[in-house]
């Protein structure tokens, strides 16, 4: 039987209650989000990113700032696109990419933050 880590085992719970909620948000609360679940969704994120390992901080970096840019450009196309189609499924797919944005700029700057410290101890 292998052995399992659980130096993360809070941070992998803590992202994937976010990323499951964002969705679930973002697919049937759509544009009217509760303040309280965003700043549930912003908690998490702060969590995710205090539990990212040391080994781990270039990829999370690399890979979170790719999906907070990825989803904002994505948001503005859907926007744009839906503004002039009138096509509903853009302002689901919006809602979606705007609650990871609510989960994922939290835990990347935590993250960031913590590069920072690390830099300015040695």
């Amino acid at each position: 039987m292998p052995i399992r880590s659980r130096e993360n085992l809070i941070g992998a719970w803590a992202f994937l209650t976010g990323v499951v909620l964002a969705v679930l948000v973002g697919i049937f609360a759509g544009k009217y989000t509760s303040p309280p679940i965003l700043g549930i969704l912003a908690l998490l994120g702060l969590v995710v990113g205090y539990f990212v390992s040391e080994k781990d901080i270039q990829t999370f970096l690399f890979a979170s700032v790719s999906l907070v840019i990825v989803s904002f450009a994505g948001i503005q196309g859907l926007v744009l696109d839906a503004a002039i189609r009138g096509v509903e499924i853009g302002e689901i797919v919006s809602s979606i990419l705007g609650t990871l944005l609510v989960l994922f700029v939290p835990a990347t700057i935590m993250v960031s933050l913590k590069v920072v410290f690390s830099l300015a101890k040695r």
